[in-house]
């Protein structure tokens, strides 16, 4: 009976220490000692030596990205979206003019891409307004490629009404309707951080 109790004690003892873990706890660098220093808010002490970080620009694959496009080599402002009416996805005669920049655009500037994103605006459910989205964004990808963009140059995806205003009014409900042309810069790799 003594061996069993002494084996029990050695269990509960050994569990104790497992569960109780290291007592050590690893110490904290002092901050002047580290790369980036006190300062309030975590900042940077002093100014930045352009010999901290090499950096070589003209490294092959490394391009500054050309103005108006993101970290993504996405620029969301160059072309209008086009915008439809509810619950359709044929495009309106006025909305026309917007796709045939867009061709004259990406015959400028060969290199770039199209994203053609589809949007709905709340209403409905999840899935309808997805395959409206996508609706709308393949008509928008089918008008161009009728006037002449190559399909290579045209992707589309669907937001359905993922980026709608609930329960928003008439105007902003017209501006959630709508396909975004995106241009997309292939060819330029992100820029370095």
């Amino acid at each position: 009976m003594k061996l069993a109790s002494l084996k029990l004690c050695l269990v509960v003892a050994g569990g104790s220490l497992f569960l109780a873990g290291c007592p050590h706890t690893p110490t904290r660098p002092d901050p002047s000692a580290t790369a980036i220093g006190m300062q309030p808010g975590g900042g940077r002490t002093g100014a930045l030596n352009p010999t901290d970080v090499p950096v070589n620009l003209e490294a092959p694959g490394l391009t500054q990205r050309p103005e108006g496009f993101d970290a993504n080599n996405q620029n969301r402002t160059a072309l209008q979206a086009v915008y439809f009416d509810f619950d359709r996805s044929d495009i309106k005669q006025a909305e026309r003019t917007k796709l045939q920049a867009a061709k004259e655009y990406l015959t400028k500037n060969p290199g770039y891409r199209l994203l053609l994103e589809g949007h709905a605006d709340w209403r409905g459910t999840a899935e309808y307004n997805l395959g409206l989205g996508e609706r709308r964004a393949n008509a928008a990808k089918t008008y161009l490629i009728s006037i002449g963009v190559t399909a290579d140059k045209l992707e589309t995806v669907s937001k359905g009404s993922l980026e709608a205003a609930k329960n928003g009014d008439d105007a902003t409900m017209a501006k959630d309707r709508r396909v975004d042309l995106v241009v997309v810069n292939p060819s330029t790799a992100p820029a370095p951080l």
